[in-house]
């Protein structure tokens, strides 16, 4: 599996991307899923792959060989939107020529991509793309995309996240995002791949390839578990069957108690003392026999 994300901000983008991918517990590969089509001073453009690694690397391929019948390539695009649409056309050529030899072996054509960038001229621009070659647009109520195991790293984007966050928090609030999904799935994986670019700077500039041991990293998952540590214990407890004076902290109250849906017994169950009567039956056949 994998877990990618991007973020669209008012100064620029970022990009990040794990790299391992799975055939079995015992079988675990690792292949670098983001991939930077660039011309420096015209163009910067970053696709991120996630599902099938096969399908998602002829898709990478056929994106920079794909000409479209007007003679348009990803490398003359005049603009992200028709950048986009060849990244479609290539989606959509390789499953022509690959998705019913796929389904012959049980294999369903399963890829979803992230792409953006900057052409010069107009600004950065960021699109999810799915394995129809259908897209979307990040907008400034949206301003990120995941694709893979996004689950886990979402829920501290969404609390911090907006178009005005700075690139250097943008790539610490990634950061901290993937380590949520490094540590709740064995399927996401090192080495990662953290891209940022700066708007209309049109080059890479900013670009790591970060191991377990990168002491940046390692600062980040020892930081961020110490202070949600601190924060969760600085919370107080909850107060059960509060007297209704009581206004803080109260998770229910005397005067409001509320009850499970219970499920009852059936008839031939009598209750707790059930199984005191073959022990006393035992008792009395013991003292019967005494007598005789």
């Amino acid at each position: 599996m994998t877990y990618c994300v991007a973020m669209r901000l008012n100064s620029g983008l970022v990009f990040l991307s794990d790299s391992r991918t799975n055939a079995g517990v015992d079988h675990i590969g690792t292949f670098r899923k983001m991939s930077v089509f660039d011309n420096p001073g015209d163009r910067i453009m970053v696709m991120m792959t996630a599902g099938n690694l096969a399908i998602s690397q002829s898709i990478r391929q056929m994106v920079s060989d794909y000409l479209s019948p007007d003679g348009t390539s990803i490398w003359t695009a005049s603009s992200m939107v028709e950048a986009a649409q060849i990244v479609g056309e290539s989606i959509r050529a390789v499953y022509q020529r690959d998705a019913k030899s796929l389904e012959q072996f049980g294999i369903d054509f399963n890829v979803s991509l992230i792409f953006g960038g900057q052409i010069r001229g107009e600004r950065c621009r960021l699109f999810q793309m799915y394995s129809a070659g259908n897209f979307i647009e990040s907008h400034d109520e949206n301003p990120y995309f995941q694709i893979g195991e996004a689950k886990y790293g979402k829920p501290i984007i969404d609390r911090v996240i907006t178009p005005a966050t700075p690139l250097d928090e943008a790539a610490k609030c990634a950061l901290i995002s993937m380590d949520s999904t490094l540590r709740s799935n064995i399927s996401v994986g090192f080495p990662l791949d953290l891209m940022l670019y700066e708007q209309d700077s049109l080059a890479v500039r900013r670009f790591a390839s970060i191991n377990e041991s990168n002491q940046y990293f390692q600062m980040i998952r020892s930081t961020w578990g110490r202070q949600l540590r601190s924060v969760f214990e600085s919370i107080d407890n909850p107060v059960w069957n509060a007297a209704p004076e009581m206004t803080t902290n109260v998770l229910s109250s005397e005067g409001n108690l509320s009850q499970p849906v219970r499920v009852h017994p059936p008839a031939t169950i009598n209750g707790p003392n059930t199984q005191t009567a073959p022990m006393q039956t035992l008792a009395e056949n013991e003292a019967r026999k005494a007598q005789y």
